[in-house]
């Protein structure tokens, strides 16, 4: 009997769904998260009688045959690309993605990562960079005596001054897109880093081929639906009881087995 062990692969396979959706709730809140989605595929069959199989000596054909199955597994866990909705925050260094597209953040090792988390901060050096201190790179860097920051819709940035009426062009902020960005790999603090499965970066300006528009003033939410998520977690922990329930069945046939006189 392989009940016990294909509703044991169920159990865990409904744990990582709940897990998954878990991390979805708690990133509710989470400019720009993306939630994510585990996806199963069903294990290796038993080959007892394969379809089409001759079934006598007179040459009939099995239909069907018996193909016993034994159980399920994660295939894989994938990120929902979608857009999120825009907030106004009024912040100068507050930038929304509005399509495809991605802020390019150099790390302290000198790698690339990528977020679309368009909360950006100035530095003592003038500099723009992320929560944790992370540079842009495109290395835009604000003087001091700027009075206030305008970014267009294609990523250039102006900075006006007290003493002058027009305003300085100071660089623009590009933005990277990828031919498969679910192949992304997720490093935490809401960047991501290039992989051989999500291709290799593709960088240009805000709204040109394919790529999105910069939103200054403005922050994407969090993708997550919380009534969907409250809605697999229930489907969720259902499939886990039954899973259960199953466990229950095996054991106390065994035990009929054992008690056989």
């Amino acid at each position: 009997m392989n009940a016990l062990r294909i509703a044991a692969t169920g159990m865990a396979a409904q744990q990582t769904r709940v897990d998954v959706i878990s991390n979805n709730i708690a990133n509710m809140s989470t400019t720009a998260y993306k939630p994510r989605v585990a996806e199963f595929a069903d294990l290796l069959y038993q080959q007892h009688l394969a379809p089409g199989a001759v079934s006598s000596a007179t040459g009939n054909i099995v239909p069907a045959g018996i193909q016993m199955g034994m159980g399920v597994r994660t295939s894989t866990v994938s990120v929902e690309i979608t857009q999120g909705s825009l907030s106004p925050t009024g912040g100068d260094l507050d930038l929304a993605i509005e399509g495809r597209g991605y802020f390019e953040i150099t790390l302290p090792s000198g790698e690339a990562a990528y977020t679309r988390d368009g909360k950006f901060y100035r530095n003592a050096e003038g500099l723009v960079v992320n929560s944790d201190g992370y540079e842009l790179a495109d290395n835009i860097t604000i003087p001091n005596e700027t009075r206030r920051l305008t970014i267009a819709l294609d990523g250039e940035v102006t900075a006006y001054f007290d003493n002058a009426a027009e305003g300085q062009n100071i660089g623009t902020i590009s933005m990277t897109v990828f031919a498969n960005a679910k192949g992304l790999e997720a490093m935490g603090g809401n960047l991501f880093r290039e992989t051989a499965g999500s291709g290799a970066p593709i960088i240009g300006d805000p709204g040109t081929e394919g790529i999105g528009q910069m939103r200054q003033g403005y922050l994407e939410d969090s993708g997550v639906d919380v009534v969907e998520e409250i809605s697999e977690l229930i489907e969720a922990q259902r499939g886990y009881e039954l899973n259960s329930k199953v466990i229950t069945a095996a054991d106390e046939m065994y035990s009929a087995t054992t008690r056989i006189r």
